[in-house]
């Protein structure tokens, strides 16, 4: 009986307001209301309601598909909800392993928002299972928040590992077997350091991503590719000029300058009799000792006989020297 009268409430004809009408700040908030009205009514009609939660009952999803967190989009989402409300609810469902808690299904932005705001989130709470919830966090993500193409396939490979079926991904990230094969050979192709470096890649689509893995796919490319990411000419480029700039790098084949080590001290000694002259060569991990003039070959052979208590007694040095003795 309440689902028909319901029913007959959404089915209602509505007239249309005139359009000057409509275009007056008043009237666009009394008309987002009714809409917004009739979409809760539509959910209480299907056993769901919106609701207020409190922050603190609620954690993340079991599995991520963004990489930025901080980024432009997000600042004018804070602005927004800061100025005018959350217009448009979370879904959550009860979580599976802790009483009295919520996941979210999605709408990571909002409730981080939120908590940063001080206040609560409005909600959609359903009991749905582990299958329907990755598809309705993938289809919602990937119409909403504009996932990036390594995003989309970097939450293919985590629903793989996580033994999630190809069909179940496919479903979340709408997309069919070539495009989702594509996705998870760029993820497993492209070394994870080159990735984090990239970041989400705004902008930055499939076929760039997957020149970028024809590159990487030879060993020695990717090595460059992992020591242009940690190079302060890389570093200094801003987001969209970093993978250009990457993509030139591994083409030209220029892989970050080695370290030189240190170069090794060196110390000469001669005896007052000038029989026997050393040169020393220490590096922090070696020393060398050579031996010239008369007397070389029969002091070194004293030396290599008496290297047991020249040790013990640079040992006893060493400890008097560590308790301050």
């Amino acid at each position: 009986m309440r689902k028909n009268l319901l029913a007959n409430i959404l089915d209602a004809p509505v007239s249309e307001p005139s359009a000057d009408f409509a275009r007056r700040g008043a009237a666009r908030s009394m008309t987002r209301s009714i809409e917004e009205m009739a979409e809760n009514t539509r959910r209480m009609a299907d056993g769901e309601a919106v609701l207020s939660l409190d922050t603190g009952l609620i954690d993340a999803s079991f599995v991520q598909d963004r990489i930025d967190q901080d980024d432009e989009d997000y600042g004018r989402l804070r602005d927004a909800i800061a100025k005018h409300g959350q217009s448009t609810p979370i879904l959550v469902r009860p979580h599976p392993e802790r009483d009295g808690r919520y996941m979210i299904v999605y709408g990571h932005r909002r409730v981080r928002v939120a908590r940063e705001l001080g206040r609560e989130v409005r909600a959609i709470v359903k009991t749905i299972e582990d299958i329907a919830h990755i598809v309705a966090q993938g289809q919602e993500n990937a119409a909403r928040a504009n996932l990036s193409f390594i995003e989309k396939a970097l939450f293919a490979r985590k629903l793989l590992a996580m033994g999630q079926s190809k069909a179940t991904i496919k479903a979340a990230l709408t997309v069919d077997d070539t495009l989702l094969s594509r996705m998870l050979s760029v993820a497993e192709t492209v070394p994870a350091p080159v990735i984090d470096a990239l970041g989400a890649a705004k902008g930055i689509g499939r076929d760039r991503w997957e020149e970028l893995k024809k590159l990487v796919a030879v060993p020695a490319k990717a090595d460059i590719a992992v020591a242009a990411v940690q190079a302060p000419d890389f570093l200094g480029k801003d987001g969209p000029e970093r993978f250009g700039h990457l993509l030139a790098a591994i083409k030209a084949g220029r892989k970050a300058p080695a370290r030189r080590p240190p170069e090794p001290q060196t110390t000469t000694w001669t005896a007052p009799d000038r029989a026997v002259a050393a040169t020393c060569r220490r590096t922090p991990k070696s020393f060398s000792l050579s031996l010239t003039a008369k007397d070389a070959g029969e002091f070194g052979a004293y030396l290599s006989s008496h290297l047991e208590e020249l040790y013990s007694a640079f040992q006893e040095t060493k400890t008097r020297t560590q308790t301050g003795d």
